[in-house]
């Protein structure tokens, strides 16, 4: 493996990095540094989250701008404001001895006259996201004619955000006669449709293999009942007792909702979403990036721009629906040579979505148990021994107090004491988990992926109460499933609710549910707000129980039976019959009068 300097970094820029730890360079800088420093090139690189593509490009960057000219050489362009704000402090880092390099992050949230400000004084680098830069090109306050060098970090992430019109009129206005690089974790079809357009037969440099997850991270999954997930995920955490790690989840309002939860629970934790605004988003980054938090419960473009090299785990609330996304998810633990640990908790369903993602990264997932009581309490006993243990006693500070604290503790014998100080560490949990019952996981055999609806619904056979129908007036047109009624009943009604046969039409629902249910199934439900419109729920009257219909073909039953009634009345036969009485044909014949 060959040194930085080897590479041709200069002395300055080697004197910065050698400060912030870089000692040898990591494949994607071996790859990518020379290249630009010595050849004119584009390049095509692939490499996962966390493998040091910054200092890859943002290295070379520094050292061929031409300080003596005051105009933007260099244009990078990033998905989010967070990794803008984090590209362009790297920078700022790498050239610490580089004087008079002037580097600018432009994003939206921030103060777009102090950006105007600061382009008039000159800048040799723009590191933006493609809205602002886009509404300062309008604006004509930005002048992109002396770019030499334009480089897409998380270029497929940009992509699947929706900047492919906003990258189209950027690339139109810098120079046809320029250097361009794209970055990426994964390599989708529309980055191969911008390299074809917009770069001169690049070089393609991959780090790994294409869309493979990160080689020092363990997959794990958990498989249990939909109702069950957040438990799981508590006791997931209690084992880790210094879990430090991101829980993504699919949605804004799950992550709250999440979140909420857990900090009501006594967890430190907190969510980054795009409902918060700037100021509230810096402060929870700021907050995780310091320790501060334990958890950060996230969105997957919301924890895009967020460099964190110590996480222990990833943990995944449900696959992702894009199969990339999950390479994503995982590259953000076992970065810097460290390893980490990615889990997954899913529902019988997401397993077909599972093994597509393990044909994908080139790994199997691991199939964990999930943590009984009695394994989390002695897995934070032990924790709490070694904490013990090492911990750093300051024997100047504690000498004032510790002549009371032993006369106030001499009475204890050491197994007392040792007892008091495990209690009082130890109460919560021993009393939460002291009638636990253990989480039902599914078995995964046929018969039970057959019966099972997302961990609620169960085989009617198997139950002898009887049914009542519901009515929803949610359906299709409000983006109404059978996995989002399911979701709504786990969310919002404590218990085990057995549902039956699920009917979703365009404009309403109906649902089954144990007659005994149905009253507190509608008190729960009814008034509940689903995205805007208020729920109701209510028998689905003039239909018996236990009594199946096929869509709404039933509105047109009368104008059947009208038509019907002037044909001549023919009785049914099954097949059985007609085999036996020979008949042919539908095996109808007309009634006798």
């Amino acid at each position: 493996m060959k040194t930085f300097e080897e590479l041709g970094v200069c002395p300055e820029i080697l004197k910065a990095i050698t400060e912030l730890g870089y000692a040898q360079p990591m494949p994607v800088q071996e790859e990518v540094i020379p290249l630009l420093l010595h050849e004119k090139t584009d390049i095509v690189a692939l490499a996962q989250t966390g493998t040091g593509k910054t200092a890859a490009f943002g290295i070379p960057v520094i050292q061929k701008t031409d300080l003596s000219s005051n105009c933007t050489q260099t244009l990078i362009l990033s998905p989010t404001r967070e990794l803008c704000l984090q590209i362009a402090g790297d920078i700022n880092d790498y050239s610490a001895y580089v004087d008079q390099l002037k580097v600018l992050p432009v994003y939206g949230g921030s103060s777009i006259e102090s950006q105007i400000r600061a382009l008039k004084k000159g800048v040799h680098i723009i590191v933006a996201t493609p809205g602002r830069l886009i509404d300062l090109i309008n604006r004509h306050m930005v002048q992109l004619d002396n770019v030499h060098t334009v480089i897409m970090d998380e270029a497929d992430e940009m992509l699947d955000m929706g900047f492919t019109d906003s990258i189209n009129e950027i690339l139109s206005k810098v120079p046809e006669e320029r250097n361009m690089l794209l970055f990426s974790a994964t390599m989708p079809a529309d980055i191969s449709r911008i390299a074809q357009k917009y770069m001169h037969s690049p070089r393609e440099i991959v780090i790994g293999t294409k869309n493979e997850g990160a080689k020092n991270v363990k997959h794990v999954y958990y498989l249990v009942h939909a109702k069950d997930k957040y438990s799981a995920l508590k006791r997931i955490a209690d084992y880790y007792p210094n879990i430090y790690g991101i829980i993504f989840c699919r949605t804004r309002l799950e992550t709250q909702e999440i979140a909420d939860a857990l900090i009501k629970d006594g967890y430190n934790a907190d969510s980054l979403h795009g409902d918060l605004s700037q100021q509230q988003r810096d402060a929870v980054m700021q907050k995780f990036r310091l320790r501060n938090l334990q958890l950060l419960v996230a969105t997957d473009v919301a924890a895009r721009g967020l460099d964190v090299d110590d996480l222990t785990h990833v943990i995944n609330y449900g696959l992702p629906e894009d199969l990339e996304t999950y390479t994503h998810r995982s590259g953000r633990t076992g970065r810097a040579g460290k390893t980490g640990t990615s889990i997954a908790i899913i529902h019988i369903k997401e397993k077909r979505r599972m093994r597509d993602i393990e044909r994908m990264i080139g790994k199997k997932f691991e199939k964990g148990t999930i943590p009984t009581g009695k394994q989390i309490c002695e897995k934070q006993l032990y924790n709490l021994i070694d904490r013990i243990e090492k911990v750093k006693v300051n024997e100047d500070e504690i000498a004032a107090y510790l002549p009371i604290t032993l006369k106030r503790l001499s009475w204890l014998s050491t197994e007392d004491l040792v007892k008091r100080v495990v209690s009082l560490e130890f109460n919560r949990l021993l009393d939460y988990y002291a009638d636990a019952t253990e989480l039902d996981v599914p078995s995964e055999n046929a018969s039970w992926e057959k019966g099972e609806k997302e961990g609620t619904r169960t085989r009617r056979r198997e139950h002898s109460s009887e049914f009542s129908s519901l009515r929803i007036n949610l359906g299709k047109a409000d983006g109404f499933y059978p996995n989002t009624l399911i979701d709504l009943i786990n969310k919002n009604i404590p218990g085990r609710i057995v549902i039956g046969k699920i009917d979703i039409f365009p404009e309403s629902s109906r649902f089954e549910v144990e007659e005994t249910e149905s009253h507190r199934v509608i008190a729960m439900l009814r008034n509940l707000n689903f995205f805007g419109k208020q729920i109701q729920v209510g028998p689905d009257e003039g239909r018996g129980r236990n009594t199946h219909f096929e869509g709404e073909k039933r509105q047109n039953r009368h104008q059947r039976e009208e038509y019907n009634s002037s044909k001549p009345r023919y009785k049914e036969y099954s097949f059985d019959e007609r085999k036996r009485k020979g008949k042919g044909g539908s095996g109808r014949k007309p009634y006798k009068n």
